[in-house]
C-alpha cells in the first residue's frame, strides 16, 4: 500500500496567488528596510537599488524595467507558466515596495539587525515563490540559460554577477554599507540553502 501524501501534487490557482502574493510581499518589505538602512543586495534586485541610489529613480520602476529582458529566457527555459508568474511576481514587487514604503517607517533599525532580519524576509518570500514555480527573474533566469547552452554552472554566473554589484556598491555606499550588505546576501543564502530542498516540499 502507498502513501498518497508523498506524491507531488499541483497547486490550485488560490494556492497559487497567495503564495505569490506572500513571497512578493515579503520581499517587498525586505526591500523596504534593505533601502531605508542605504544598503544594497545582489542579482537583479541589487542592481536596481544601486541605479535607485545613483539616480533617484524610483527602485520598482527600474527593477522592472530590467527584467524585461529575461522574459524570453525564462518561457525557453522554464515554459510559460513558470513565465507568466515571474512576471506577475516582479510586477507585485515592482509595485508594492512603493506602497509598503507609505505604510511603514522605522524609530529604530540599526544596520546589522536590519541586514539580518532583511535576509531572513527576503529569503521566506524567494522560497515561497520557488515553491509556486515563480521567480523574480533577471540574471537567475540568464544563469539557467548559460548553464543549458555552455556547461558553465549556474551558480557561479550568479556568484560572479553579485561580485560585480558589490564591487561597484563601494564606489557608491560607504565601506560598512557594503559589509552590513554582505551579511543579509549571506542570510539570504543560508535560509534557501537550508530550506529548499524538493524532497522536503513535494507540490509543484
Amino acid at each position: 500500500m502507498t502513501d498518497d501524501t508523498s506524491k507531488p501534487h499541483n497547486h490550485s490557482l488560490l494556492e497559487d496567488v497567495q503564495g505569490i502574493l506572500f513571497g512578493s510581499t515579503m520581499a517587498g518589505l525586505g526591500i523596504v528596510i534593505l533601502t531605508h538602512l542605504g544598503l544594497v543586495t545582489g542579482q537583479t534586485a541589487g542592481l536596481a537599488v544601486l541605479i535607485s541610489y545613483v539616480t533617484g529613480w524610483s527602485f520598482g520602476a527600474v527593477f522592472f524595467v530590467l527584467n524585461l529582458p529575461f522574459y524570453w529566457l525564462g518561457y525557453s527555459r522554464m515554459g510559460l507558466r513558470f513565465t507568466i508568474k515571474t512576471f506577475i511576481a516582479v510586477a507585485l514587487l515592482s509595485v508594492l515596495t512603493k506602497f509598503l514604503a507609505t505604510q511603514i517607517s522605522f524609530d529604530t533599525l540599526t544596520p546589522w539587525t536590519g541586514a539580518v532580519i532583511f535576509g531572513m524576509i527576503i529569503g521566506s518570500g524567494l522560497l515561497a515563490l520557488f515553491r509556486h514555480g515563480a521567480s523574480l527573474g533577471g540574471v537567475g533566469i540568464l544563469a539557467l540559460y548559460l548553464q543549458d547552452k555552455t556547461g558553465f554552472r549556474a551558480g557561479y554566473t550568479q556568484l560572479c554577477f553579485d561580485a560585480c554589484v558589490f564591487a561597484a556598491a563601494l564606489f557608491v555606499l560607504p565601506l560598512m554599507s557594503v559589509i552590513w550588505s554582505l551579511l543579509g546576501a549571506l542570510v539570504i543564502n543560508l535560509v534557501i540553502a537550508i530550506n529548499h530542498r524538493k524532497d522536503w516540499y513535494v507540490a509543484t
